[in-house]
């Protein structure tokens, strides 16, 4: 799902081909897409553009008149941009808004899913209070003082991996974005906030901030360039997410992964849980008292399982 990284490089991207110019007209091609029902989806035809905004997790096209087209991408939504004439993305398009900017500043931006599970939603809303009746209530982070962030991720004892991710806490951070936090701030993703001393919490919040700046500069700066035309949870430079395996870049140790309830989690033992390896639900359930303790045991492990193999072959 796009984070607040991916959707910052989409809002940059975007304004500068919809801000100033007139919704011609929306194109619904999936039948479950549209969210809402009044106002119409006509009531935006023909308004102008006003501003692109971020509301967590959901893009916002701010139209004159105080109407908001709020679309959320959820995992397999992206954003195409065509040029006036271009051709469509075809069978993956779950939408199309038609843009009058006046000769080449006219266009399409295309809303795509490719996925046969179809959550990208559109809703049209009238008025600000009904926008932030959208709103989870996260608060934004780099928007926020140290101490609202710390007061929001505090106020449940949650592990740190799903107080990051709960969007009623923090906006607009998922699971990519939480393991580089959580691996810049040497923590646990299980450990929980309850217990966090001020030392570690001074981590995370830095740690926090951090991550999220310098994605945000990097994929706003590539979005001036180009229209985003991949956005991926898995990039080369991260340092833990999607590397499960992998050398990890600070100390070395392999990148471990948790697969828990359709999200995982990945971190690195050597900097994060003191050489522990974090016991993987279903496979602990499983090995019960076999589950390895630390890297070297479970690399001694899957060298006596391969052993096993050969000798059976």
């Amino acid at each position: 799902m796009p984070e607040l990284p991916d959707l910052e490089a989409y809002r940059v991207a975007l304004a500068p081909r919809l801000v100033g110019r007139r919704l011609a007209g929306v194109r619904l091609l999936s039948p479950f897409v549209l969210r809402s029902v009044a106002p119409p989806l006509a009531a935006a035809e023909g308004r102008r553009i006003d501003s692109i905004e971020r509301l967590g997790k959901r893009i916002v096209f701010v139209l004159e008149g105080e109407l908001f087209v709020v679309v959320h991408l959820m995992i397999a939504g992206r954003f195409q941009w065509r040029a006036a004439g271009g051709k469509g993305p075809g069978r993956i398009s779950a939408a199309a808004f038609d843009v009058d900017g006046g000769g080449s500043g006219s266009g399409t931006l295309w809303l795509t899913e490719a996925s046969t599970t179809k959550r990208a939603w559109i809703r049209l809303v009238e008025g600000r209070p009904a926008l932030a009746d959208l709103d989870p209530g996260g608060v934004e982070p780099l928007a926020s003082s140290d101490a609202e962030l710390r007061a929001a991720l505090a106020r449940e004892n949650r592990t740190l991996k799903r107080a990051l991710t709960d969007p009623r806490l923090v906006a607009a951070i998922g699971n990519a974005y939480s393991d580089e936090i959580l691996w810049r701030a040497r923590l646990s993703p299980f450990a929980r906030t309850g217990t966090l001393d001020e030392t570690e919490w001074r981590a995370l919040l830095a740690a926090l901030r951090s991550t999220l700046a310098e994605w945000c500069e990097r994929l706003a700066a590539e979005a001036v360039e180009r229209f985003p035309a991949k956005v991926t949870a898995f990039r080369p430079e991260m340092a833990v997410h999607g590397k499960f395996g992998a050398p990890c870049p600070r100390c070395g140790a392999r990148v471990q992964r948790i697969v828990y309830a359709g999200n995982e989690a990945n971190y690195c033992p050597g900097c994060q849980t003191g050489g522990k390896l974090l016991a993987d639900r279903a496979l602990s359930r499983l090995l019960h008292g076999d589950w390895p303790k630390t890297e070297a045991e479970l690399e001694e492990r899957k060298a006596a399982a391969k052993a096993g193999i050969e000798r059976a072959r």
